[in-house]
Formats: C-alpha cells, structure tokens, sequence
C-alpha cells in the first residue's frame, strides 16, 4: 500500500472520530495528515512526511486554541453579555430612588429593583440596563 494512501485513511478516520466525538481539534489534525499525504504524492520521504504532519496539524491546533482563548476573553461575562441575557440595553423609566441607592421599577410585567453603579449620583428618568446583578437591574442613565 502506498504511504500516501495510509495518509488518506487517517485524515479520513480522524474526520470519522471528530463527527463522533465533536473534538474540532481532531479536524486540524486532519489537515496535517492531509499535507503528509500530498508530500507522499510528490514523492518526499516518509520522515519529511511525519514532520509536515506534525507541524500543519500540530500548528493548525496550537492557532484554533489561541484563537479560541481569545475569543472567551472578549466575551463580556454571562450577566453583562446581551447574547446571554436579553434584559442588556433594554431601556426602563425611573421615577423615584429610594434612601438606600435602590428604585422599584416596572419591567417585563414585574416589579424589579434597580441599582446604579457604584460612584455615580442616582437621576430619575430614562436609564439602560447594563448587568444583571442577582435579581436586580444594574443600570446606567440613557
């Protein structure tokens, strides 16, 4: 059998491993097997082959976790992030702020409590729900 057939069945068992497993690592290791095996056919020794797999795959894993560490660290945290929680940037009226740094307000049909942030002199009106906080309302003036 030809080595760069043995290529072929690999990257097709690891894509056959990944759709079970739902590893997507398992698919950049395919794309190395799948370099190693162009390097058989253009006639490249089999240590050439095993070092070509080794980087493009190893590298093409190394890049998707990089990359996905840098997409969680953009991410706002579940209680200020507007894809996690739909109440982000909805508007709400303010009437009245209690002694406390508090205000009852009426949203979505309940009675919610607002808070302000921390430092910021409380004003009536129109404000934007920045975070959930628990079951209160962090909000900014709009």
């Amino acid at each position: 059998m030809a080595e760069s057939t043995l290529w072929w069945l690999a990257t097709g068992g690891a894509v056959a491993v990944e759709l079970l497993t739902g590893t997507f690592y398992l698919l950049m290791l395919a794309i190395g097997f799948a370099v190693a095996a162009v390097a058989a056919h253009l006639g490249y020794g089999m240590t050439t082959q095993i070092v070509t797999a080794a980087v493009v795959g190893g590298g093409a894993v190394v890049g998707w976790h990089l990359r996905q560490t840098g997409r969680r660290q953009q991410e706002a945290p579940a209680q200020a992030n507007a894809n996690v929680n739909l109440d982000i940037g909805e508007t709400i009226q303010i009437e009245l702020w209690n002694p406390d740094g508090t205000a009852d307000v009426h949203y979505r049909g309940a009675r919610w409590t607002a808070i302000h942030r921390p430092g910021v002199s409380p004003s009536t009106g129109p404000h934007r729900v920045a975070e959930l906080v628990g079951n209160r309302l962090l909000v900014d003036k709009a």
